[in-house]
């Protein structure tokens, strides 16, 4: 059975005003708190990346399960550390142990799965930190969802690209093994699909290069795009 990847056609994101669409993106489209004030504090964004000495990004690496994106996520994090720059991973796996603990796998649960994970990548980039994150988040519409949330000027969209077949091949979870087994329902790429990004930012072939060369070249890009010094 081939690997289910799709193509979809790319569509601009639209300008979005966060203030105006705070819980539009929760399961019934409505937020449950009501009567709650926004609070501004008397620290700028300026002020946090003068004092930081960086600007804050979110790095949203997505891609087939076992393509890399953890891999390259902590090695990234590993060199960004070592060159004095603050930053923090989001794994999908280590997020659905704790606080997506209660969220499964159905279509409306992945979605607030990476709503959630957008809105602490923004948190993060608020405090002025660098966000690396790491999920599979198979569809186009989430992945603009989770720009929508975290801003498209600090949204870096990376594709870990791998084929269905390497990445099975490499499997070292063994979840390819169970989905092909039914044990998994709804596996991404072999019962769910992936819609491969049509223009994201960067692309990273696994199959191609290593690892210490894909974080260098992905520094070097964002440094040509003055994103990171």
């Amino acid at each position: 059975m081939p690997i289910f990847v799709q193509t979809v056609a790319a569509a601009p994101p639209p300008a979005i005003d966060r203030k105006e669409t705070l819980g539009r993106f929760l399961p019934d489209s409505q937020p449950r708190a009501q009567h709650v004030v926004w609070h501004s504090g008397h620290v700028s964004a300026t002020v946090r990346e003068r004092v930081l000495g960086q600007r804050p990004l979110c790095l949203w690496m997505t891609g087939l399960s076992a393509a890399g994106k953890s891999t390259l996520a902590y090695a990234l994090e590993k060199q960004l550390l070592d060159r004095g720059q603050l930053c923090y991973v989001l794994d999908g796996d280590n997020l659905r142990h704790h606080l997506n603990s209660d969220l499964g796998f159905s279509v409306a649960d992945r979605r607030e799965n990476l709503r959630r994970a957008a809105e602490v990548a923004h948190l993060f980039n608020e405090a002025g930190m660098i966000v690396i994150t790491a999920f599979i988040s198979p569809l186009c519409a989430d992945r603009a969802m989770a720009a929508d949330i975290i801003g498209h000027d600090n949204f870096v969209e990376v594709y870990v690209k791998a084929s269905g077949k390497t990445c099975e091949q490499r499997d070292p979870k063994g979840l390819y093994a169970k989905a092909r087994r039914g044990e998994i329902p709804q596996f991404t790429g072999i019962s769910a699909p992936y819609e491969e990004p049509q223009s994201p930012d960067f692309t990273i072939d696994t199959e191609l290069t290593t690892t210490q060369t894909a974080a260098d070249q992905l520094l070097a890009f964002l440094a040509e795009r003055c994103l990171m010094r």
